[in-house]
Order: structure tokens, then C-alpha cells, then sequence
């Protein structure tokens, strides 16, 4: 049975869907092509007639993240406090404890460093979250200062099993970059 192609493009970006949200939880190595497809009540060879290889599918889910990733943390810097709520949101125990639904620095960027795969996608995604955050910062050694420390905290926080330690992480981290933007807005605006 041949379906159209707006069938056709509603099915692959329900793959991507499902693939961003399976990298971003379990990572790209533990997401295979037969478990994806098998997630979405699809067949293993179908794969291949939306996409030419897994490599395309993770650029594809790495470009869908960066306009999804609003579900957790916000995707524009915007409001009164833009970067100290962007802060809050970002080491708070909900993008914590959800990590299908958050930002997919903490889960990837790591592995896919050790496939010797990175993505020209994981390059767009970086230098466009490092210049919405420069935007409020006074130095851009700054913007890579914050997103480092945001995403490295993260990452330690979800790497750990007392509880405790976990949020003691996410506090420490957030009132240190708190207190950064305290001291840098006295002597510049952000």
C-alpha cells in the first residue's frame, strides 16, 4: 500500500518526535532504529524510507530539540528577569526529573563526542544558545561560562542517587550564577 506524502510527512516527524524525546531521556546509543520504530507501531524497514541512515535522524532530532526545548526551559530570554528565570528553570527538579522533555545538551553532547560524531546540528544548536544568553550577558566568555556551568550541573545532578546531593547540586550551582549576574550587573547592565 503506497500512502501520500502528506502521510508520509506526518510519519516522519513523528519518528523525529519520538527520537528527540528517547535522546534526550536514554541517549542516542541506547536509542536503536528497531526500538524507535517499534515505539511508534512501525516497521524496522520503514526507517529507511524516511531517512538514509541514523546519522540523519540524529541531526533531525537535534534541530527539532532546540524548537521544542520551550517544554521545560524557555527557548527565548524574555521577561523582566529573562536570564534569572531562565536560570531557575533550567536547575530546577523538574528538568531534572524530566529529561525526554528538556534541553538535549546534558544527554548527548558527551556521547556523542566519544562516537567521533558530532553533529554540525550540536555546533547550530550551541553557538544559537550561547547567543541568546550572550545577549544578556556583558562578555561572551560569559554566555559560555553560564551555559557550561548550567548544563555540567545538570548533568551531575541526574548522575547521582542520593536525592539530596542531587538538588544540593542544582542549588549551589544556581546561586552561584545567581550571584554572577548580581556582580555583573552592577557593573554592566544584563
Amino acid at each position: 500500500m503506497r500512502y501520500d506524502e502528506e502521510h508520509k510527512a506526518k510519519t516522519r516527524q513523528r519518528i523525529i518526535e519520538e527520537a528527540a524525546k528517547r535522546f534526550r531521556r536514554d541517549g542516542v546509543n541506547a536509542t536503536s532504529v528497531q526500538t524507535l520504530m517499534k515505539a511508534l507501531k512501525l516497521t524496522h524497514g520503514g526507517f529507511y524510507g524516511h531517512f538514509t541512515s541514523k546519522d540523519e535522524l540524529i541531526d533531525e532530532a537535534l534541530r527539532y530539540c532546540l524548537l521544542e526545548i520551550g517544554a521545560v526551559t524557555p527557548v527565548s530570554l524574555t521577561g523582566d528577569r529573562p536570564l534569572p528565570e531562565f536560570i531557575q528553570r533550567y536547575l530546577s527538579t523538574v528538568h531534572r526529573d524530566e529529561p525526554a522533555r528538556g534541553c538535549i545538551f546534558p544527554t548527548v553532547s558527551a556521547e556523542l563526542g566519544q562516537r567521533g560524531a558530532a553533529h554540525p546540528a550540536t555546533d547550530q544548536a550551541l553557538l544559537a544558545r550561547l547567543g541568546q544568553l550572550g545577549e544578556h550577558l556583558p562578555d561572551s566568555q560569559d554566555a559560555v561560562l553560564v551555559l557550561s556551568t548550567l548544563v555540567g550541573a545538570l548533568v551531575l545532578s541526574r548522575g547521582v542517587a542520593d536525592p539530596k546531593l542531587s538538588d544540593h547540586i542544582l542549588d549551589a550551582a544556581r546561586s552561584a550564577l545567581l550571584e554572577l549576574l548580581e556582580a555583573k550587573s552592577s557593573g554592566a547592565q544584563c
